[in-house]
């Protein structure tokens, strides 16, 4: 049986030799005060910790500091009630805002990078290098066919698979 330094070390082993060296590019400028707010769900891969979830947001905002709250929420339909998770985001490397940080778990955190964003902050498609992560996010619960086939057509040109792509029911209320 490991001890809890033991399984803390093959953790941060694995989750760091999953990294690839695809680069994957980003926006080239973010305005921090304009992509703070709430974000929904339009379509995400697939992962446990968001099994079962329906009506998912993420709300942002700048703690004083200068790094970002995270607060993802969703309805578990399965146990029939809200999920909360609350967490932290940074931007390491100024001359790359797009690259973001997120950690949901003490010390670690996982790309976060933003690929594609509209001028009016209204849309937006996040992923990650090792292309396991993907999310399209929008201002509003619903996106328009013709917007969401530019940000799958934009997320396709750098690699992911599309195909494993879920629609997130947005129907829920609070």
């Amino acid at each position: 049986m490991l001890n809890k330094s033991a399984f803390v070390l093959l953790i941060a082993v694995m989750v760091f030799s999953c990294k690839t060296n695809k680069n994957l590019p980003t926006v080239s400028s973010l305005d921090l005060d304009k992509y703070v707010g709430t974000w929904y769900e339009i379509a995400r891969f697939d992962h446990s910790f968001e099994k079962n979830l329906s009506c998912v947001s993420a709300t942002y905002s700048i703690k004083p500091d200068g790094n970002i709250k995270v607060e993802n929420k969703g309805f578990n339909n399965k146990k029939d009630k809200w999920k909360t998770a609350i967490g932290k985001a940074k931007v390491p490397n100024s001359d790359k805002p797009g690259e973001i940080k997120v950690s949901f778990f003490g010390p670690f955190y996982g790309d976060y990078f933003v690929m594609k964003l509209d001028k009016n902050y209204q849309h937006v498609l996040v992923g990650s290098p090792t292309r396991d992560y993907l999310w399209v996010l929008s201002r509003d619960k619903i996106m328009s066919d013709n917007v969401y086939k530019k940000y799958l057509e934009e997320a396709k040109s750098h690699g992911f698979d599309v195909s494993k792509l879920q629609m997130i029911d947005q129907s829920c209320t609070d």
